[in-house]
């Protein structure tokens, strides 16, 4: 049964209503339920990783090479963990930015009805991360107190183009990651598959905010372009930051003052984020948000 998508009216901007119209009917024809289309009953296989090794924060390192192969899938099934924890952190308060920016405005608009299947797909998604968490047989990896404050600030501050574009950055960079795991037969079965479904859902997101970005950033003048692009900016160094969580190296057995070290060092994960960052950079160069000062969080977040 196909979802009828509602009507919008002439007074909305033409490009913003048909793109919502469209994300409306691509949700209705391709989505997922993760409580039955994710294989949760199946034990871990303990041989495979959490995601593809590449994307281990010591991959590439002396110590990398020291570990066994027990030791290498146990500590990427800890990061996938992590990862994902920091999924479900920053989607809260994503759904709370949307929520405030659609609050009390015209439900009939396209735009306000896809706001909230976003948020409803995002819900899905946080269970989901819960649920993959567990499965993998790692704790909460919250972020840290300082940033956990951060975000409460920034999700009751954040409007406009500060909060579509800081969704794009948490966003893209995870998009390009789970492309990679999706993919890859050394994960095990169901984080691919979880992969697999947040990639195709948050595709539409990520199109949801590019435009709103756009949208919003019609109306910035020069100071407020200039200070949401820093704002911006510091909210990508604590998601990128927070994505791989320091407890992670002693939950495995590992020497944590050394694999930080190696961590922080580790020129190949460097790279992979950088070019894991690449369209967005371009796209956040063309609406105006990569000034001199921003620039100094991206780097910093080996986003750039």
């Amino acid at each position: 049964m196909t979802a009828t998508v509602p009507e919008a009216r002439a007074d909305q901007p033409a490009e913003r209503k048909d793109t919502a119209e469209r994300l409306l009917r691509s949700s209705a024809e391709l989505s997922f339920d993760p409580t039955t289309q994710v294989d949760w009953e199946t034990p871990l296989d303990r041989t495979k990783h959490g995601m593809s090794p590449e994307w281990s924060s010591l991959y590439g390192t002396a110590y990398w090479d020291e570990l066994t192969e027990e030791q290498r899938t146990e500590l990427t099934r800890h990061e996938a963990a992590s990862v994902a924890s920091t999924g479900i952190w920053f989607e809260m308060i994503l759904q709370q930015m949307m929520l405030r920016d659609f609050y009390a405005k015209d439900p009939t608009d396209p735009s306000f009805q896809w706001a909230l299947t976003e948020i409803a797909d995002e819900c899905r998604h946080s269970i989901m991360f819960a649920r993959g968490s567990a499965k993998l047989g790692a704790p909460a990896y919250v972020p840290k107190r300082s940033t956990i404050e951060l975000g409460r600030l920034f999700k009751t501050t954040a409007s406009g183009e500060a909060a579509y574009a800081s969704i794009l950055v948490a966003e893209e960079v995870l998009d390009v990651m789970q492309r990679d795991w999706m993919r890859d037969e050394r994960v095990v079965p169901f984080v691919r598959t979880v992969s697999n479904i947040h990639v195709v859902e948050e595709s539409r997101h990520m199109k949801f905010a590019r435009e709103e970005t756009r949208e919003h950033l019609q109306r910035a003048g020069r100071m407020r372009r200039q200070f949401n692009a820093f704002y911006v900016s510091a909210a990508a160094y604590f998601i990128v930051s927070s994505m791989w969580n320091e407890k992670v190296y002693e939950n495995v057995g590992l020497d944590r003052e050394r694999a930080l070290r190696e961590a922080k060092a580790n020129e190949h994960h460097k790279a992979l984020l950088r070019s894991s960052c690449a369209g967005l950079m371009e796209f956040l160069s063309s609406c105006g948000l990569l000034t001199k000062p921003a620039l100094y969080f991206y780097r910093r977040a080996n986003l750039i």
